[in-house]
């Protein structure tokens, strides 16, 4: 007989096991230092902020909005995959118990960035409302709390429809009404907060409404959705390591391509210079990840107010930037044709050693000219040098060799 509640312990065991392979690559002494230094000096100048904070800042908004996201955003891991279409779909009426337990999976591996968000805002809050006494902030986590399990419970009762248009009109309108009853909630009007507490109990009931009017569950699209939020774990996973399971997202970008390829010479010393490049443009990892290093980096540059941890935030998210673009050594490893290239190994290596450099120089400009931004002429001048040094010495001294 089809235990479907064992059947989940074995999924839920077996996830466990391969996530946790790779996490231990993803959280390795490089990335712990990074993001011990980045917490650290976070809460620092946090802390430094709020005794300067404006009296008309906008916690309730800020607090609010953010609150109102995180309780939206509420994904249902169901852990199903794609043989489940043939094999366990006939066993449908008997799944209750698996899908009770992926509810209670998503709900509690969600909890950490609630948790984070909480007590990050839990000095904001206290600081401007200081005439409020902490229970009032803890009545708020429950709220929270209770607003996410039931957008947990409305996101899976919409998953049996099919129709994306009523899913997006749906997670639109509960994501508004989230925002405003949060903000209502900081703000200290409990009235208005109420009244839209109430609309959003007819939208949940609406939803649960809809969900038994369907005849069943679509398994296709929890099996896709589920299948994507792997492949978005596995494409962090392969900056750090390589990941077997991956399938690679490829964007055309032909623009893009054409507008940083047209440079390159057509010539047989060139070969490996082209594929990287067009491979780092093209790619559904790198140029997403190395713009958003960039941006963080600056956003650091630009509002820390003391010179030196300028230079060394700009230090750490061009070591980050570096250290993740050594994974493009090997992006075409299962890529059998790379053999027959008539091109010596030596020349793959310094190809992806010169497009590092390359991408490494355009961030120290761009964090050097920061400094001239906001009236820093030492930073500049040090950005350049120190950052320059940094990129000759990381590259040569630890990606290089591993490149043998």
């Amino acid at each position: 007989m089809f235990d479907s509640h064992e059947f989940y312990k074995k999924r839920l065991s077996s996830h466990i096991k391969e996530t946790s392979r790779y996490l231990k690559y993803i959280f390795n002494s490089h990335m712990v230092f990074a993001i011990l230094f980045f917490i650290s000096a976070s809460a620092y100048y946090y802390q430094q902020w709020l005794a300067q904070l404006p009296e008309d800042f906008p916690t309730a908004l800020i607090i609010g909005v953010v609150f109102g996201l995180i309780v939206s955003y509420s994904p249902i891991r169901t852990l199903l995959k794609e043989p489940d279409l043939v094999f366990i779909i006939v066993a449908e009426s008997k799944m209750g118990p698996y899908f009770r337990n992926s509810l209670i999976y998503s709900f509690v591996i969600q909890l950490y960035l609630l948790l984070l968000f909480a007590a990050a805002f839990g000095p904001l809050y206290f600081t401007t409302y200081s005439d409020r006494q902490g229970n009032i902030y803890l009545l708020t986590l429950a709220v929270l709390l209770t607003f996410k399990v039931a957008n947990l419970l409305s996101n899976w009762w919409m998953l049996k429809i099919r129709e994306p248009g009523t899913r997006n009109t749906d997670i639109f309108i509960r994501t508004v009404l989230n925002i405003v009853i949060f903000y209502f909630i900081i703000k200290g009007e409990m009235l208005f907060a109420g009244i839209s507490s109430i609309l959003f109990v007819v939208v949940f009931l609406y939803d649960y409404y809809l969900s038994n009017k369907q005849s069943g569950i679509v398994w296709d699209m929890l099996v896709e959705k589920d299948r994507d939020r792997m492949q978005a774990f596995y494409r962090m996973a392969n900056m750090f390591a390589d990941v077997p399971h991956l399938k690679n997202r490829v964007k055309k970008r032909q623009w893009l391509v054409n507008l940083l390829s047209k440079a390159i010479p057509f010539e047989k010393s060139a070969t490996y210079d082209y594929l990287f490049r067009i491979s780092f443009i093209r790619s559904g990892d790198y140029l997403g990840m190395y713009l958003r290093l960039i941006v963080l980096g600056g956003l650091f540059i630009y509002f820390i107010p003391n010179l030196w941890m300028k230079l060394i935030f700009a230090i750490l998210f061009l070591y980050l930037s570096t250290f993740q673009m050594m994974t493009l050594y090997q992006h075409h490893r299962t890529n059998i044709w790379l053999d027959l290239y008539p091109v010596d190994i030596a020349t793959k290596r310094d190809a992806v050693i010169k497009i590092i450099y390359q991408l490494s120089g355009i961030q120290v400009i761009i964090f050097s000219l920061l400094f001239l931004l906001v009236g820093e002429y030492l930073g500049f001048i040090l950005a350049l040098a120190v950052g320059g040094t940094f990129t000759v010495v990381f590259v040569n001294g630890y990606i290089r060799p591993r490149m043998k």
